[in-house]
């Protein structure tokens, strides 16, 4: 893959989103502008780092990072707009909750959203720009606490373990469980528990 080219002399966010796939839960989002005067060595793909790692990385970002922001959209929210436009949305939610405005804005994946400035999809931008894997660890950390607290909640479920993912043992509760309030309704394993319930 060629390098990604960063615009000269502007200030640059990085975008990127946790949580499309699971069947629970916010889609989360994260904007990071990183202080170039004061970088950050060991970010990557939030997926490929330990959870000791993630967390430590988590703390220096927000304390190194000119400007941090999450953006989210709820289960209601996917249901009613689908999740690719809950995601585009979230992710205009979280640069907007920026302190500071970013002049470019370098988002993971391979559509942007409507943004007030330019913006560019990057494909494995967590993998590649520092800023989108800094938003990654962020959002995914945050998902994960909200993951652990729900399971609190709802201890049946095992969320702390799935992050509410489709998996087999997410799949045997809610076939003996039916669903929670923050199951999204839209999709397909949670419409048919709904339609065996009824």
């Amino acid at each position: 893959m060629d390098p990604v080219v960063y615009p000269e002399n502007k200030i640059i966010a990085g975008v990127d989103e946790v949580g499309r796939g699971p069947l629970v839960g916010d889609v989360v989002t994260a904007a990071v502008i990183l202080d170039p005067n004061h970088p950050i060595v060991g970010l990557a793909d939030s997926k490929k780092l330990t959870e000791k790692k993630r967390l430590a990385l988590f703390d220096e970002i927000k304390q190194k990072a000119l400007a941090v922001s999450i953006g989210r959209a709820t289960p209601a929210e996917i249901d009613d707009i689908n999740i690719l436009h809950a995601t585009m949305l979230a992710m205009q939610r979280a640069v907007a909750g920026l302190s500071i405005t970013p002049e470019y804005v370098f988002i993971d994946g391979n559509r942007c959203p409507q943004l007030d400035m330019p913006a560019e999809a990057v494909v494995k931008g967590d993998a590649r720009v520092a800023e989108i894997s800094a938003a990654s660890i962020i959002a995914k950390v945050t998902r994960d606490a909200e993951m652990a607290e729900l399971d609190l909640q709802y201890p049946q479920f095992g969320f702390v373990n799935h992050k509410g993912y489709p998996t087999k043992a997410h799949f045997a509760a809610l076939a003996e469980h039916g669903i929670t309030p923050f199951h999204r309704k839209s999709f397909k394993p949670v419409q048919n528990i709904i339609n065996q319930q009824d």
